[in-house]
């Protein structure tokens, strides 16, 4: 995933920040569909329609979130963000317990993104949005993910969005004369959507969203992990207390049911 974003923000230069989004979008949908090929039956009804709504869903927070870090610092991006999944997090909590992990859980991410509060308006309104489509993403992706076919319907839903938000392409007029910038397009999409997004399938499928939820949580944290190892950037000391306030709210929180996958 980090991958994915160092390589989008190196296209910034040649597209728009949302034509970025779309390419990664089309560049997910073509992998998806010659890995996937869904059946029939997946391409009508309510599978359908279920599909095309967590496909759009996705790509507007991919979208929003873009646009978003182009106008404001990325670690006050991250923190607005994560106003969605805190927001499913704390309809799922059902225990003083669940309450405090995720208060935990919230001081680290703040702590570890070094929020700014100087930028843009609509950059904020972007990044809300982002986090808004990010609560959408974890409801229906558990939607998806509990049908057993979430990866059809991943290939179907990017498909979708693709099409849906092609006016968007129009921002990408200096990648389609390079074939290397149209090749790092789609290993966007491969990193940051195919790889990542097929593997939160599999972990809703096993987890509540709410639980889900705080272990998207993990994610900044892992950022600084492999900041230190591979590039040996030392967090500062909030960073460092940040990233054990989240392991530990993760680790408090109450565990789910168990849940047994489909098929």
């Amino acid at each position: 995933m980090y991958a994915g974003a160092a390589i989008a923000v190196g296209l910034f230069g040649h597209s728009t920040p949302a034509g970025v989004a779309w390419l990664r979008c089309l560049g997910a949908a073509v992998v998806l569909l010659a890995w996937r090929r869904p059946p029939r039956a997946a391409w009508r009804g309510a599978r359908l329609l279920l599909a095309v709504a967590f496909g759009v869903v996705t790509a507007v927070m991919n979208v929003a979130f873009y646009e978003a870090i182009a106008r404001l610092p990325l670690g006050t991006v991250v923190a607005l963000e994560f106003a969605g999944p805190v927001v499913v997090a704390a309809f799922g909590s059902r225990s003083r317990r669940d309450f405090a992990a995720l208060a935990l859980v919230v001081a680290g991410v703040v702590a570890i993104a070094d929020v700014r509060l100087e930028g843009s308006a609509p950059g904020v309104l972007l990044a809300l949005g982002a986090a808004a489509a990010w609560a959408g993403y974890i409801v229906l992706g558990k939607r998806v993910a509990v049908g057993g076919n979430g990866l059809d319907s991943l290939a179907i839903g990017f498909a979708a969005a693709t099409v849906l938000l092609s006016p968007l392409a129009l921002g990408t007029g200096e990648v389609w004369s390079s074939p290397r910038l149209l090749l790092l397009g789609t290993g966007v999409g491969v990193l940051s959507t195919v790889v990542p997004y097929a593997l939160d399938q599999l972990v809703l499928r096993r987890v509540g969203q709410a639980r889900f939820a705080v272990l998207l949580a993990l994610l900044p944290v892992t950022a600084g992990v492999i900041g230190f190892v591979a590039l040996a950037q030392v967090p500062s000391l909030p960073e460092a207390l940040g990233t054990l306030a989240v392991v530990a709210g993760v680790a408090v929180r109450s565990r789910d049911k168990a849940v047994v996958p489909p098929g």
